[in-house]
């Protein structure tokens, strides 16, 4: 297979088992802006002999291919697809300095970059080449498929917006002077990164104090979870802080993202065109209790034909990260892409 990594991790180190009938392989490759990025390809080993539909799956935004995004592809790969789950550039095991930076352009173009990977792979047809994101990815992936007519189909599992979580707040909640003071903050910052010749790292969750200034924790998640923890946070330390989907290179398990990569989000609001995925098929699924739910619903309505929202009875939003629910539709989502990529 192309593009074989070197000096990267080779012992199995997912934060799910390794399955039985399915091929892995760690592989590297280059986006658009010369940054390597390194990703892991899933193949049935009961393939036949002809071409194989392929998917590339990312996600969630923080996360890395050892989590959701490789849950999902090794279980695409036993469904008949050649998966690929990567590493976003600035984070994982791929390229990029500094560490933990998040870009819209950058990142829809690491999706793009899968593309291209997969299409030049011998038992892929590069014409029935898929997206499936969750969480930010999930949004991003819809970005990626609204410019890069290559994607026959893509689908999205709670997704988020960051274009819109960043710039809008949770829930559309910043008044105008609080998403001023927002990016007055940024912008300020910029200038003692600029000083200090290296980024500042902390939770981009703002939180405003009783004076109305912005502040924000030291890092995504917190070492330990307190008591009175806001739900959300507890939804996601139960996944990325446990053992459940822990990992030491994952950016919501560990650390933070550097305090500026709200910016460009704020100034791109990434979901623009996305009627112009049409007329290729969307599928948007969510949880019936997710946090992320009107992300998915607004997403759904701005779309164009065909597209399909499918809500999860009583699941949340981490209950759509692997497989400890056993709520995620892995039999829609196949019966999508099937009917879809033909």
């Amino acid at each position: 297979m192309r593009g074989s990594a070197v000096k990267l991790t080779k012992k199995w180190d997912k934060t799910f088992p390794k399955s039985k009938a399915v091929e892995h392989q760690k592989v590297t490759f280059k986006n658009r802006y010369g940054m390597t990025l390194v990703a892991d390809v899933y193949v049935p080993k009961k393939r036949g002999t002809g071409k194989l539909p392929a998917l590339a799956v990312s996600g969630a935004f923080g996360a890395v291919k050892e989590q959701s995004s490789g849950f999902y592809a090794q279980e695409m790969a036993e469904r008949g697809f050649v998966a690929l789950a990567f590493d976003p550039s600035y984070t994982g095991e791929s390229g990029g300095e500094p560490r933990n930076i998040g870009s819209p352009d950058i990142n829809t173009e690491d999706v793009m970059a899968a593309v291209d990977y997969l299409g030049l792979l011998d038992i892929v047809d590069r014409n029935r080449i898929g997206l499936l994101g969750v969480c930010g990815y999930g949004g991003l992936n819809l970005s990626a498929a609204a410019v890069d007519k290559r994607i026959k189909a893509v689908a999205s599992s709670v997704m988020y917006d960051m274009s819109r979580v960043y710039g809008k707040g949770f829930q559309d909640s910043y008044t105008p002077e609080q998403r001023t003071k927002v990016l007055e903050n940024l912008s300020l910052q910029r200038w003692k990164d600029a000083e200090n010749g290296k980024p500042a790292y902390a939770s981009n969750d703002v939180v405003f104090d009783e004076k109305g200034n912005v502040t924000r924790a030291s890092r995504i998640l917190p070492e330990t979870l307190p008591a009175n923890a806001h739900p959300i946070v507890a939804e996601f330390f139960d996944y990325y802080r446990t053992k459940r989907g822990f990992h030491p290179r994952s950016i919501n398990s560990t650390g933070a993202w550097s305090i500026t990569t709200p910016i460009a989000f704020m100034n791109f609001p990434q979901l623009t065109y996305i009627k112009e995925i049409s007329p290729r098929p969307v599928l948007i699924i969510t949880g019936e209790k997710a946090h992320s739910r009107y992300f998915a619903e607004t997403a759904y309505q701005e779309a164009a034909q065909p597209k399909a929202l499918v809500i999860v009875p009583n699941a949340n939003h981490v209950d759509l990260y692997d497989k400890q629910s056993g709520k995620i539709p892995f039999d829609k989502i196949t019966e999508f892409f099937n009917k879809n990529m033909k």
